[in-house]
């Protein structure tokens, strides 16, 4: 035949009652934590990796239009006119009569 002990049960409901507030703590004490690191790492002036991403790809289409711009302008001094190569490297003539 069992016994009814209020003691035990009430030892039970204390230690489960302990538990849960430890449990409830930790979970609080890392959220805290976990808010203070974010402070942390924002006043680091880190960029996210979508604000890198994005300067990532205007300096790669940046490069690549320059690099257009650069076979361009080999392509137009090759086929220019030597005349006004010549004009350019040479030394311009002041328009005073002196």
């Amino acid at each position: 035949m069992q016994t009814e002990n209020r003691f035990f049960d009430d030892l039970a409901k204390v230690v489960n009652g302990a538990v849960g507030s430890l449990a409830g703590m930790g979970r609080e004490a890392e959220a805290a934590m976990r808010e203070r690191f974010k402070e942390f790492v924002g006043g680091m002036d880190f960029v996210s990796r979508d604000e890198f991403e994005a300067v990532k790809a205007m300096a790669a289409a940046a490069r690549d239009e320059a690099d257009a711009l650069k076979a361009r302008l080999d392509a137009l001094e090759k086929g220019g006119k030597p005349a006004a190569a010549a004009a350019r490297k040479a030394p311009r003539k002041s328009s005073s009569g002196a």
